[in-house]
């Protein structure tokens, strides 16, 4: 694999990824503004509640990313935890 530093990527141009970035929040902007100026059709009463939903997703984002956090504590393995032993099997045959 020959490694060519001469191209440029999509992203490599700092003009591109500010119009990318402007593009991602005027989409997000006027998504916001729809929930909340059009009329919802809750069947929950918490439905009701403008920006709900984009809150609720972000809250619960958060939430499995602490979660596992704090499982990879419990589930960590030593380095070495399948490599133990290897020296012996790789003599023996089969």
């Amino acid at each position: 694999m020959r490694a060519d530093h001469n191209n440029k990527h999509l992203f490599d141009d700092p003009q591109r990824v500010r119009r990318l970035l402007r593009f991602f929040y005027g989409i997000c902007t006027l998504l916001l503004a729809g929930d909340i100026v059009l009329h919802r059709h809750a069947v929950h009463p918490l439905e009701a509640i403008p920006m709900f939903y984009p809150v609720f997703g972000f809250v619960a984002c958060v939430t499995l990313v602490l979660v596992a956090r704090r499982l990879r504590t419990l589930l960590k393995r030593p380095e070495n935890y399948y490599g133990a032993g290897d020296e012996d099997a790789a003599d023996e045959p089969g």
